[in-house]
């Protein structure tokens, strides 16, 4: 089979990084960070809650924008204690008794129905492109979609629909979910990078570590930067990390950091392209 590397024209001993800014849609905060990580920064992409009270705010910048790479991040859940989002559909077994989506996945995986989480994440997408967002990918929120078959199952079918890549876990993940989810995208003809790795907090070291570590083929390392706004520390026990990682993302030196280190930045376009372009 040919590696991701040698489909979107590399070497299979290239090391392609993708660098995200997640969240955009959720608060202002984050919207403008994402907006500024990808314009201003090293970031390569960025995802989109689409029930986010942000989101319109967000698309209004990413629509149209052929410079700016923008994933779907489905959103099926609403961790934070006090700041809620909801579906955009009629979805009575997606909420929790607070009106918002489950705090948890496990909430979700206990009530939802599978035909309403399906009727959801379409209108999450088919909401962003009716409101000018071309999406280059799909994500799932805190993993919600990939964890459990039925639920991973709505996302690949929706990823062929769409002819979209999808964000998935690499390493063990597979073994803890107990069924093979990045085979079964494969066989289906979506796009999947090799490696993915969730940055939160301590930001600089931790991201200091996996360059360290950085493997040949495609690796998506996942930021969540917002300004340093007292919208997020009021509502985000995690404000902190939050900061630190839009700081690393419009890091001047971060760009020189990876050309010394042999890196190629890569979107989720590239992959988006490759992928339709196989069928």
């Amino acid at each position: 089979m040919t590696s991701l590397a040698r489909a979107l024209g590399h070497s299979d001993d290239d090391r392609l990084l993708i660098l995200s800014a997640d969240l955009m849609g959720s608060t202002h905060a984050a919207t403008a960070a994402g907006l500024s990580a990808l314009r201003d920064g090293c970031a390569t992409t960025a995802t989109l809650m689409m029930p986010g009270p942000w989101a319109r705010h967000a698309a209004d910048h990413l629509a149209n924008a052929d410079d700016l790479d923008v994933g779907i991040h489905l959103t099926l859940n609403a961790e934070l204690e006090s700041f809620r989002w909801a579906p955009l559909t009629h979805a009575p077994s997606l909420l929790d008794g607070d009106g918002g989506f489950p705090r948890t996945p496990e909430d979700l995986w206990d009530h939802a129905d599978i035909d309403e989480v399906r009727r959801e994440c379409r209108a999450q997408v088919e909401r962003a492109i009716s409101w000018g967002v071309e999406p280059t990918h799909l994500t799932t929120h805190l993993l919600a979609m990939q964890q459990r078959p039925e639920f991973f199952d709505v996302l690949l079918d929706i990823a062929v629909e769409v002819e979209l890549p999808i964000r998935l876990e690499s390493g063990d993940a597979e073994t803890t979910a107990g069924f093979p989810f990045r085979r079964l995208a494969t066989e289906e003809g979506v796009s999947i990078p090799d490696h993915f790795r969730l940055v939160r907090g301590g930001t600089r070291a931790h991201l200091e570590a996996v360059l360290a570590d950085l493997a040949p083929g495609v690796t998506e390392v996942a930021f969540a930067p917002a300004l340093a706004a007292e919208e997020i520390r009021a509502i985000d026990p995690s404000a902190a990390g939050r900061f630190d990682d839009l700081a690393v993302l419009t890091d001047r030196e971060l760009h020189a950091r990876l050309e010394g280190l042999g890196v190629t930045l890569i979107g989720y376009r590239t992959l988006r392209d490759a992928q339709r372009a196989a069928r």
